[in-house]
């Protein structure tokens, strides 16, 4: 009873709030933990995994995009050297050889590697101070080519032979088959390892699944018994595992990002040093460039949805195994 201007009036007693039904609460209950040991141990192993294909994959994008820069840079030059001969005027040697060259067509320029340029090229093995006049250094003379339309290196050469004493052209192919045979090796042997990392990944999440379902056997095969379609089941699995791989994915491929990025960044740091010298002639300034990171980014989401699906196709087989022996059984 309540009193409402002066009238009593009858209130209801209000109905006690029902209890959440049984589908309410399994709901609300995931069948794999959100949190255990073996799940963090995995979110460990995958981003480890995940480091390292990123990893692989960097250096193979820096290895290939080097080799590209090398075979540009040989490609557009020749190189003539004069070795000294008794007798023989050096510098007429070098005009000689520079004015035949010049004649052929797919020639952009010639030109001659002076005294104090040779003295500097050979500094860093017999020293500075260094008079070429009293060794047997050969001098040089670069052609610079034209790379869509080549000269006739064959017939320089057979011009060149008769008329400079001492004489040999080097058009660098060599050097350029070796560097493309390096390169196509490096990335072969790169992508190789990569597969190697996804499919050590994928045996990883088998196992991974198989000891969730071992240890959840029991509520998987009431609910299996009951009526639970193993489309659901498998999708409790899945969700689990794909937020699993994406958050080890996510951080292994972070940190290989940054170890990229703190490498070009010591090399843009230490440019004048001899170290920072000699890891840049044979890798450039250590980026990998948008291909490079949008590439880790793909890995990242592949190892993501590889987790997921493996986990998928492990407890439909297992499901299946289940139905196939409560027939034999039967």
């Amino acid at each position: 009873m309540t009193e409402l201007d002066g009238e009593d009036v009858y209130e209801a007693p209000r109905a006690a709030e029902p209890a959440p039904t049984a589908r309410a609460r399994r709901n609300t209950t995931p069948i794999v933990p959100p949190q255990s040991i073996a799940g963090r141990a995995l979110v460990f192993v995958i981003a480890i995994m995940t480091f390292l294909s990123c990893l692989t994959l960097g250096a193979v994008t820096l290895v290939r995009d080097t080799a590209s820069v090398w075979e540009n840079q040989i490609a557009r030059e020749a190189t003539i050297q004069i070795k000294p001969v008794e007798g023989v005027d050096m510098e007429a040697s070098l005009e000689k050889a520079a004015s035949i060259a010049g004649q052929f067509t797919g020639v952009r320029g010639v030109k001659i590697v002076d005294r104090e340029a040779t003295s500097r090229l050979l500094e860093p093995w017999l020293g500075s101070g260094l008079n070429i006049d009293e060794l047997p250094v050969p001098r040089l003379v670069i052609v610079t080519i034209d790379e869509d339309n080549p000269p006739d290196f064959a017939g320089m050469r057979a011009l060149l032979q008769p008329e400079v004493p001492g004489v040999s052209l080097d058009d660098h192919r060599t050097w350029v088959d070796r560097l493309v045979a390096m390169a196509r090796t490096t990335v072969t042997l790169g992508l190789a390892v990569l597969v190697l990392m996804l499919s050590a990944t994928v045996l990883t999440v088998v196992f991974a699944t198989r000891g969730a379902m071992a240890g959840n056997g029991h509520i998987i095969e009431v609910l299996h018994y009951v009526g639970a379609e193993a489309m659901f089941i498998a999708r409790e699995f899945r969700r689990h595992f794909l937020l699993i791989g994406m958050k080890g994915a996510v951080a292994g491929g972070a940190a290989a990002m940054a170890v990229f990025v703190l490498f070009w960044w010591w090399s843009s740091r230490n440019l004048a040093t001899p170290q920072a010298d000699q890891a840049t002639a044979l890798f450039g300034n250590f980026a990998i460039g948008v291909t490079g990171y949008v590439g880790a980014a793909l890995v990242i989401v592949l190892i993501g949805v590889l987790t997921a699906a493996t986990s998928h196709v492990t407890v439909m087989t297992y499901l299946k195994d289940i139905d196939v022996s409560h027939h034999d059984g039967l």
